[in-house]
């Protein structure tokens, strides 16, 4: 057994974040027992405020996937906030007592627990250990692109999850990006294997001169045969309960256009998300830059290309906020404000993996929630019908 310790002086793991402080961070030991019972196997990776760790629970010899949350100082608000709801979204949906299938294709909450640390005390979620993401299943592929076989089972467990969330239990995801749909394990040897490996060739770690040690992250082995796990939408931190909202939400580039407008929101900015999603993991290539010539975030670009791919809105379309005046004149034409066209796009030419009448069928599946309209976007449940879904 060899233990790799990292040179001081080389940043490891979370100590490439820009606000990193190694008070935030719970000084986890492989080998150590948390919670009574939660025995640390190894790590299998880390967040913006948070460490995971692969645990065996030795009341039921089960693996178990800890995500150890961080006391950040900057952003002790906002992880505070992303906290918060994320616990009130599981309460709420486990109260429910629904029957909805979509429901399964949530990542499940065990169980929560504080530790504590040497600053304080750190949140703990218990989760079942999920296997790579959906970014890095597509990364598998020589092509690095999701077959239309994948990318349309992927699709479906996503749009299932959203007909619940949406018809029954009344939730706006409002962060739908590739790494926050992963596989579950169906192959348990992955687990018994990373838990083999640990032991046998434990992963590098650098120790402080407190003593603190920060280990590299383990990833998970390929299953075998065809024991591949099913797609599920996981971290909730962002997901809002209820009809309409305010405020800013989503990745940049996947911002629904009334979120850019300020316009307030509803269920419809998760559709308009994942149509975006599609062009991450059947091109690999964001359908929206985003950025100006500087490469700097540009929602006058945003909405530029907007514009290129959906023509101009209605003037109906441009009444709901003073916003729109920015971009839009009077009579509905583009202002190119700040010298910004309208670029040369299109939809068609954007879709390079497909051909013919499947083409066709797709940019009408893709169409139907691509619109300005928040309204006149199809819902989940609807979509799960589409026939270029099977």
């Amino acid at each position: 057994m060899t233990i790799t310790t990292t040179g001081l002086s080389q940043p490891l793991e979370e100590e490439r974040l820009p606000w990193y402080h190694p008070d935030q961070f719970y000084p986890m030991r492989i080998g150590e027992t948390i919670n009574s019972r939660y025995r640390v196997l190894g790590k299998l990776g880390y967040g913006a405020y948070s460490t995971v760790w692969l645990c065996r629970n030795m009341d039921d010899d089960d693996y178990v996937a800890v995500k150890v949350c961080t006391r950040t100082r900057e952003a002790e608000a906002a992880q505070s906030a992303r906290t918060y709801r994320e616990l009130r979204f599981y309460e709420h949906v486990s109260s429910l007592d629904s029957q909805h299938p979509g429901q399964y294709y949530i990542r499940g909450l065990y169980e929560t627990f504080q530790l504590d640390g040497p600053t304080g005390q750190h949140l703990c979620l218990v989760h079942p250990p999920m296997h790579m993401t959906i970014r890095e299943l597509q990364y598998q592929n020589s092509s690095q692109r999701l077959t239309a076989l994948l990318l349309k089972w992927t699709l479906r467990n996503v749009l299932n999850v959203l007909s619940f969330l949406h018809d029954e239990a009344k939730v706006i995801h409002t962060d739908i990006n590739p790494s926050n749909i992963m596989l579950t394990i169906e192959d348990e040897s992955l687990l018994s294997d990373f838990e083999r490996a640990e032991i046998e060739e434990p992963s590098p770690m650098k120790v402080l001169n407190d003593g603190r040690a920060i280990y590299a992250s383990r990833k998970l082995g390929l299953p075998k045969g065809l024991l591949w796990g099913q797609p599920v939408l996981c971290d909730f931190g962002e997901a809002r309960i209820g009809d309409s909202h305010t405020g800013l939400i989503q990745p940049e580039q996947y911002r629904a256009p009334e979120v850019l407008f300020n316009m307030g929101w509803t269920s419809s900015v998760d559709i308009w998300n994942i149509a975006v999603l599609i062009w991450d993991l059947f091109e690999n290539q964001q359908l929206f830059h985003a950025h100006d010539e500087n490469n700097q975030p540009s929602a006058t670009h945003h909405v530029a290309e907007m514009v290129a791919y959906l023509g101009l809105p209605l003037l109906e379309y441009m009444h709901r906020s003073e916003i729109t005046s920015k971009v839009f004149d009077e009579q509905g034409g583009w202002k190119a404000a700040d010298g910004v066209d309208v670029p040369p796009l299109s939809l068609e030419e954007s879709v390079t993996g497909l051909q013919a009448d499947d083409k066709a069928d797709f940019l009408a599946f893709v169409r139907s929630m691509l619109t300005w309209l928040p309204e006149e976007r199809r819902g989940a449940t609807e979509i799960l019908k589409d026939p270029w879904l099977g």
